[in-house]
């Protein structure tokens, strides 16, 4: 093993050419595995981290892309869907008053409740209120009855030939206090603010957009 040793000394690395051919084909093969292993390190390993990562991404726009496709084969339909509730919006609010038509509805309300028995001690329309497709109108009122007859008030609106809705905002109803054949016993005294409402026509709503877009720009220019 010394005479080994010794020879494995005695070998010049400068002078590889001279070395015992043994000693050439160990030299050789550590050479090779050294070169095997950094090729492994610098290149492959390199190679197959940039592969997994591109799998990676592969994956995710195979889903993205049969999401995309699920949708896009869905696009017609929905459009269709769509078309067809606009157009039953559309028929809705051909059923609400016109602005032509609000005056003579706000005395029909009025008259509704005459004739129902009630007293109008209080029937204030207000200025409106535009809205993006609608316009609401409040009315301050203070009326005083009995429960059947609020109940033929609320059945004569809704037999009115237009369709009528109203919204109760700030409402009560309680006994009337105080003497008096209208103040009777068992009247009741309804008081606060309903909101009827009015379709805009198309003239109202393109006009509504240009002050709505004439907004945006002046905020914008600011």
């Amino acid at each position: 093993m010394s005479q080994k040793k010794t020879s494995l000394k005695n070998l010049d690395i400068n002078n590889i050419g001279a070395w015992p051919q043994n000693a050439k084909i160990g030299f050789c093969v550590i050479v090779g595995l050294f070169i095997l292993v950094m090729a492994y390190l610098l290149v492959i390993k390199g190679k197959r981290e940039d592969l997994a990562q591109l799998e990676g991404q592969e994956s995710s726009l195979r889903r993205d892309f049969e999401e995309k496709q699920g949708r896009a084969a869905n696009l017609g339909p929905l459009k269709q869907q769509l078309a067809q509730m606009e157009q039953v919006l559309q028929q809705m609010l051909r059923q609400l008053p016109s602005k032509t038509e609000m005056p003579d509805l706000i005395i029909d309300i009025s008259q509704t409740a005459l004739s129902s028995g009630l007293s109008n001690e209080l029937f204030q329309p207000g200025p409106e209120t535009p809205k993006e497709f609608y316009a609401e109108k409040p009315i301050a009122l203070r009326m005083v009855g009995s429960y059947h007859q609020f109940g033929a008030f609320v059945s004569g609106v809704a037999s009115l030939p237009r369709v009528v809705i109203l919204t109760m905002h700030d409402i009560s109803l309680k006994p009337k206090e105080g003497k008096g054949a209208i103040t009777a016993r068992g009247a009741l005294e309804l008081s606060g603010t309903v909101k009827t409402y009015r379709y805009l026509d198309e003239k109202e709503i393109e006009d509504q957009e240009k002050a709505a877009a004439a907004d945006a720009a002046k905020a914008g220019a600011k």
